[in-house]
């Protein structure tokens, strides 16, 4: 009882790992003239827009990493019971070794799709800016 619990404690710290963009990764600089105070009001609500715009992929990255490990303990489980011809000596450690492969696993695809987030997060930051006037450096205007 005690390595289930454990597996689930590490499994909830391996998602813990799995989060959202904090932010955008992009410099945008406010157009000639325009108030210091007013771009930081603009950033503020660009930010917010960003957020909103990423946050079914941010989910998704953290489903992704505990269904992974889940899956991975189950698995080790019910191996580590076949292994041991039926005694539940082994289920506990082809659990931990389930969890460890499923965890990992699911890091590598969270981390997939919390690239993705922060990729979608700058581009609608971006866009948010850019039709407030900002200057970005990926576009231009005509």
């Amino acid at each position: 009882m005690k390595r289930i619990i454990l597996s689930f404690a590490v499994i909830s710290v391996l998602a813990a790992c799995t989060s959202a963009p904090t932010g955008p990764t992009v410099a945008i600089m406010p157009r000639e003239g325009k108030p210091f105070e007013v771009f930081q009001a603009e950033d503020q609500q660009c930010r917010q827009f960003a957020v909103n715009a990423v946050k079914d992929t941010s989910d998704a990255a953290l489903k992704e990493g505990m269904t992974s490990a889940a899956v991975g303990a189950a698995l080790g489980a019910a191996a580590g019971l076949v292994i041991g011809g039926g005694s539940h000596t082994n289920v506990g450690t082809g659990a931990g070794v389930g969890m460890l492969g499923g965890a990992g696993l699911g890091a590598m695809n969270a981390s997939g799709k919390q690239n993705q987030a922060q990729e979608q997060y700058n581009i609608a930051y971006q866009q948010c800016m850019y039709a407030k006037g900002n200057q970005v450096p990926s576009y231009k205007s005509h």
